[in-house]
C-alpha cells in the first residue's frame, strides 16, 4: 500500500465536537444579541446623517439570522443566494455547502463582505474619487480575508494536509520562497513555453532595429497579398507576442493566412539608456518611423495600422500629428484594440493616480526606468481574487504543481518602462485628460487635435475589460470625425482580443445604426457568436480589395532591407 492509502480519512464532527461548537457559538450569539439589542434600543435617539448607524443595525440583524440558520436550521428562514455567490469559484468544493461548520464560515464571510461595502457606500461628505478608492481598498481587503486563503478555514486545504501529512505546506513554502526571491508571483509553469518553439512561432525576419524597437516582417503564406500592408503596434507595457501566442491563438499567423502583408513592432524593454524617452519618441521615432519604413520598403502610399491598448492611445496621437502635417494619407485605416483616448471614465486604474502614487513611481524609477514587475503587480491588484489569491491558495497552501498556460506565461514576461514617459502618461492622460483637449498636448512641438482625425477607424472594446472599460473605449467615437466601426467583444482586455475563430468562444456585438452612447449601441446591437476577427477582415477588405504577388520585397529580407535575424527577434528576449 502507498503512504497515501494509509492516511486517515476525513470524518464528520463527533458528538463531543458538535457540543463544543454549539456551546461556543451559543456564547458568541449571546454576546452579539446583547450588543445588537443595545444598539437597536439606542438607534431612534441617535442622529444618523450618514446612514452609518443604520448600516450597523442591518449588519447585526443579518448576523442574527445567520446564527439562527446555523444553530436551528430546521426553523430558519430559507436562504436565496445570488447567482454571483453561487458561481464564486473559491467556494465550489462541496464541503463549503455540505459541511455545517464550513457553510457557516462561508456565509459569515459573505455577510461581513457585503456590509463592509455597504458601510463605504453609507459614507457621506466624501469626494467621489476618494469613495471609489475606499471601495477598491475595501474589496481588496475582503478578497484578502477570504477563508479560502487560510489553512485552518479552507476544508480543501485541511484535507490536503491530512492526505499528505503536511507535505503540501512544505512544497507551498518552497514555492513562496522562490517567488519572493524573484520578486514576482508565479502563475504558470515557466518551463512549458519557449520563444520561437511553441510561442511566437510565426515565421518572419527582423528587418530593422533601432534604440526603441525592432521591426518584424512576416513571411507570406498566400500567392497574393493585400496591396496595402498591415503594421501592428502592440503595447510596450507587455511583450508583442500576446498577438503571436501558440499557433492556434496567434492573431499574427491568422492575419498572414488571410492574405495580408504583416509587420509588427517589437518594443525594447526599457533600461537606463532610455531615461530620456518620452511620449514624442513613441509617436515620432516609433510609430511614424515604422510607418515610413514599411511604406518605403514596399513602395506604397499608405499602411493599415493596429494599435493595442497604450499603443492605440499613441496611434491616436500619431494620426492627429500626421493630420496636422498634412500627411494623413500615410495611414489608410486605423484599428484600435481596447484603446482609450478620453480618460474621464478610465476605470479602476485611475484610482492609482494620485500624488502618493506618482511620488512612489519617481522613487522606484530613479534609474530611468520602471521595473516591469511594478506594473504587473498593479494589474494583478485590479483582479486580486483571480490573479493573486487564487495562486496563494493553489501554489502556497495546496502546494499544487504549476499548470502550463500560454497567456499567463506571457503575462509574467514583464517589460520595463521608461520612467519619464510613464509619469507623463499617468499625469497628462489619466490625471489631467489632456489628449482630448484640442491643442493642450504637443507632439514634436506640434499641437494636436483628435477632432482632425478623419482616418477610417475600427474600434474594438471588451465587454468585461477592467483595464480599458468599454465605456471608456467608446469615447474614441466621440472625438474622431472619420468613418467609424465600433465592435463590442465578449470577455476582457486580453481574451476579448485573442479570440481566434477556430476556438468558437464568446461573441461580439455590432450596430450599423448611429448611436450616441454605448448604452444606445448595445440596445440596438446585433449579437454574433464567436470571434470578431472575420468581421475586422471584411472591414479591411472593403477598404482595400486590391492584391499584389507575394514576391520581391513582400518576402522578408528580399527587398532593400536585409534580414537581421529570425523572428521573434532579440528585443523580446531582453529583460
Amino acid at each position: 500500500m502507498t503512504a497515501e492509502s494509509n492516511m486517515p480519512p476525513t470524518t464528520p464532527m463527533s458528538l463531543e465536537d458538535l457540543q463544543h461548537w454549539t456551546q461556543m457559538l451559543g456564547r458568541a450569539q449571546q454576546m452579539m444579541l446583547e450588543q445588537g439589542i443595545d444598539l437597536l434600543e439606542r438607534t431612534p435617539a441617535i442622529p444618523d446623517p450618514t446612514g452609518m448607524v443604520k448600516a450597523q443595525t442591518d449588519f447585526w440583524a443579518d448576523t442574527m439570522k445567520l446564527w439562527q440558520r446555523f444553530l436551528d436550521p430546521a426553523n430558519a428562514e430559507p436562504v436565496e443566494e445570488s447567482p454571483e455567490r453561487a458561481r464564486d469559484k473559491r467556494f465550489k468544493a462541496k464541503q463549503w455547502h455540505d459541511d455545517p461548520l464550513f457553510a457557516f464560515i462561508r456565509q459569515s464571510y459573505f455577510l461581513v463582505a457585503d456590509h463592509m461595502l455597504k458601510s463605504v457606500d453609507a459614507l457621506d461628505g466624501v469626494e467621489p474619487k476618494q469613495k471609489e478608492q475606499l471601495r477598491f481598498a475595501t474589496r481588496g481587503l475582503i478578497d484578502a480575508m477570504s477563508p479560502t486563503n487560510f489553512p485552518a478555514t479552507n476544508p480543501v486545504v485541511v484535507e490536503k494536509i491530512i492526505e499528505t501529512r503536511g507535505e503540501n505546506l512544505l512544497k507551498g513554502l518552497q514555492n513562496m520562497l522562490a517567488d519572493m526571491a524573484k520578486g514576482q508571483m508565479t502563475q504558470s509553469d515557466t518551463s512549458a513555453f519557449e520563444l520561437g518553439r511553441n510561442v511566437a512561432t510565426t515565421p518572419g525576419k527582423v528587418i530593422k532595429r533601432t534604440a526603441l524597437y525592432e521591426l518584424i516582417h512576416y513571411a507570406p503564406t498566400t500567392e497574393t497579398v493585400g496591396a496595402i500592408p498591415l503594421l501592428i503596434f502592440p503595447p510596450w507595457i507587455n511583450r508583442f507576442y500576446i498577438l503571436d501566442l501558440t499557433a492556434e491563438k496567434s492573431f499574427i499567423r491568422w492575419a498572414v493566412e488571410q492574405g495580408l502583408s504583416v509587420f509588427v513592432v517589437s518594443w525594447k524593454s526599457a533600461d537606463a539608456s532610455m531615461k530620456d524617452v518620452t511620449w514624442d519618441d513613441y509617436v515620432v521615432r516609433g510609430q511614424i518611423d515604422a510607418i515610413d519604413t514599411v511604406r518605403d520598403l514596399l513602395g506604397v502610399e499608405s499602411v493599415h495600422t493596429i494599435g493595442y491598448c497604450v499603443a492605440g492611445t499613441t496611434l491616436a496621437a500619431t494620426l492627429a500629428l500626421l493630420a496636422a502635417r498634412g500627411e494623413a494619407a500615410k495611414v489608410a485605416t486605423a484599428t484600435f484594440f481596447t484603446a482609450q483616448v478620453d480618460f474621464s471614465q478610465a476605470g479602476e486604474l485611475s484610482l492609482f493616480v494620485d500624488d502618493e502614487q506618482l511620488k512612489l513611481i519617481r522613487q522606484v524609477g530613479q534609474d530611468g526606468y520602471l521595473d516591469g514587475r511594478y506594473m504587473a503587480a498593479t494589474f494583478n491588484l485590479l483582479r486580486g481574487r483571480d490573479l493573486i489569491w487564487n495562486y496563494v491558495t493553489n501554489n502556497y497552501l495546496l502546494g499544487n504543481d504549476y499548470a502550463p498556460f500560454d497567456l499567463l506565461h506571457w503575462n509574467a514576461d514583464v517589460a520595463n518602462l521608461p520612467a519619464n514617459w510613464h509619469l507623463g502618461y499617468l499625469t497628462d492622460l489619466y490625471r489631467d485628460n489632456r489628449l482630448v483637449q484640442a491643442g493642450s498636448m504637443t507632439v514634436d512641438e506640434v499641437p494636436i487635435d483628435l477632432s482632425t482625425v478623419k482616418t477610417p477607424a475600427y474600434i474594438q472594446a471588451g465587454r468585461e475589460d477592467h483595464i480599458a472599460p468599454a465605456e471608456s473605449v467608446w469615447k474614441v467615437t466621440e472625438h474622431f470625425t472619420g468613418p467609424l466601426r465600433f465592435v463590442l467583444a465578449g470577455s476582457g482586455h486580453i481574451a476579448g482580443v485573442v479570440n481566434p475563430p477556430s476556438a468558437g468562444k464568446y461573441q461580439y456585438w455590432t450596430n450599423d445604426e448611429a448611436a450616441d452612447s454605448l448604452e444606445a449601441f448595445v440596445a440596438g446591437a446585433k449579437e454574433t457568436k464567436g470571434s470578431w476577427w472575420p468581421d475586422w477582415r471584411a472591414w479591411i477588405a472593403a477598404a482595400d480589395g486590391a492584391t499584389v504577388p507575394a514576391t520581391g520585397a513582400r518576402v522578408p529580407g528580399e527587398g532593400a532591407m536585409p534580414a537581421l535575424c529570425d523572428a521573434p527577434g532579440e528585443y523580446v528576449r531582453t529583460r
